[in-house]
This record gives structure tokens, C-alpha cells and sequence, in this order.
């Protein structure tokens, strides 16, 4: 099983080489025939000469892109989608608030061939995860339980970055959210293919806006926008 790990970047300076030398040294990268794919969202830093270094290291096993115009992360991953070869794709943020270390975990129910679909929650389970914003957990916690609403699952984080798909699946949607609206988006494409989805318990290393966060208040109300958008209409 080829797996293919797409990374969305937009000023990630700070971390970007960081976090691919956790997904160099994953458990996941030894065995599962894997492709890296780094999309680069017209970045004003030096993430861009980053990106170059990191793919002229291993230019056979790592992928990249440049967008002209900075479009959003909803953006950034449907080029990085289109780009992969893998059996399995994993959304991956430049960031530090994910563990890479995590992938096998995430990966263990298509493994298994019980799941087309996994979500890693960062509310489920007993992993660690930074105590940080309270209204941005309350505001996740009322967009999850309206997207369920009308999707009829039980999800506990559908604002997670760590979503995993079996690449035949991916294909069966093409993302119109450029930005974070890409969350519920995905969530109620999916939603409608019925297939087998599993939510994984997984550690979160939250940051703040002072380290670099960049979703916001306006995010939040195109979300509760894109879940009626998206699965009413």
C-alpha cells in the first residue's frame, strides 16, 4: 500500500523543515512505499527556498508546488490531491500540532480494510494534547455537532487536520472551499458517498496566534455556511 502525505504551506518558515523530518522518520515512511507532497500557497517568507532544499534531498520520494496567488489551504490541498499516486492520502499541516508518529495509528482501520475514511479526534481518547482557547473549543465542538446534524454521523472533531482517505474516494470529490470551509466541505462529500468512515483518538500540540495560528471568527461562520451549503444543496 503506497501512501501519499500532502502538507498545505503558507508561511511556515518556522517549522516547515521540522515537521518533514517527523514525516522522514515515521514509522510509516519505512514501510508503506510512501510520497511526500508539499504545496506552497504563494508564501511571502522563505518557505518556498525551504521546499526546494527539502525536495532536491530526496527529489524521488518528495513533490512540490507553488500557487502564484495565495488561494487557501482548501486550495492548496485539492492541487496537492490531484499531484499524489498513492493508495492512501494523508493531510498533513506545516505545523508542529500533529505528530507524524501518529500516521500508523491512523492508518490501522483501511489497514484492516474496515474503513475508507479516518478522522483523528482530538477529543477522543486519552493522547495528550495542549490546553489552549476555550471559545475555540466550544466554537468546534457546536460546528461538529451541527455538521452531524445534517450528515447523521457522530463525529467528535470535524475541524481536524488529520483526515485520511483511500485515494479512490478522494477522487470522487473535487473541493470548491479555497480556505477552511474546506472541513465541513470534505466532511459532507463524504458524508453523501456512504462509505465506511472511523475516527481515531490522536495528541494535538495547539498553538497560539502569537506562534503562528492562523484560523479565525470569520472561519467559523463560513463554516456554519459551507455544512448548510454543502449538504443541503
Amino acid at each position: 500500500m503506497k501512501i501519499s502525505i500532502v502538507i498545505p504551506c503558507f508561511n511556515e518558515e518556522a517549522t516547515l523543515e521540522t515537521i518533514v523530518n517527523a514525516v522522514l522518520r515515521s514509522p510509516v515512511w519505512q514501510t508503506h512505499d510512501p510520497e511526500l507532497v508539499i504545496v506552497n500557497d504563494c508564501s511571502s517568507d522563505r518557505s518556498a527556498e525551504i521546499m526546494e532544499r527539502i525536495k532536491d534531498a530526496r527529489p524521488s520520494v518528495i513533490k512540490i508546488a507553488n500557487h502564484n496567488v495565495n488561494m487557501g489551504k482548501g486550495a492548496a490541498l485539492q492541487t496537492g490531491f490531484d499531484m499524489v499516486t498513492g493508495d492512501v492520502v494523508i493531510i498533513q499541516d506545516a505545523d508542529l500540532e500533529y505528530d507524524p508518529n501518529e500516521y500508523t495509528l491512523l492508518l490501522e482501520p483501511i489497514v484492516a480494510g474496515k474503513a475508507d475514511v479516518v478522522y483523528g479526534s482530538r477529543f477522543q481518547g486519552g493522547k495528550p494534547h495542549r490546553v489552549l482557547f476555550y471559545w475555540h473549543m466550544l466554537a468546534n465542538t457546536m460546528l461538529t455537532t451541527l455538521s452531524n446534524m445534517f450528515t447523521n454521523l457522530n463525529l467528535t472533531d470535524m475541524e481536524t487536520c488529520y483526515k485520511v482517505f483511500r485515494t479512490d474516494v478522494l477522487r470522487k470529490i473535487r473541493i470548491q472551499e479555497s480556505r477552511f470551509g474546506f472541513e465541513p466541505e470534505i466532511t459532507a462529500k463524504v458524508a453523501k458517498l456512504k462509505v465506511p468512515i472511523y475516527e481515531v483518538g490522536i495528541s494535538y500540540y495547539g498553538r497560539t496566534y502569537d506562534e503562528g495560528k492562523k484560523i479565525g471568527l470569520k472561519d467559523a461562520f463560513r463554516a456554519l455556511y459551507c455544512i448548510i451549503r454543502y449538504n443541503i444543496f
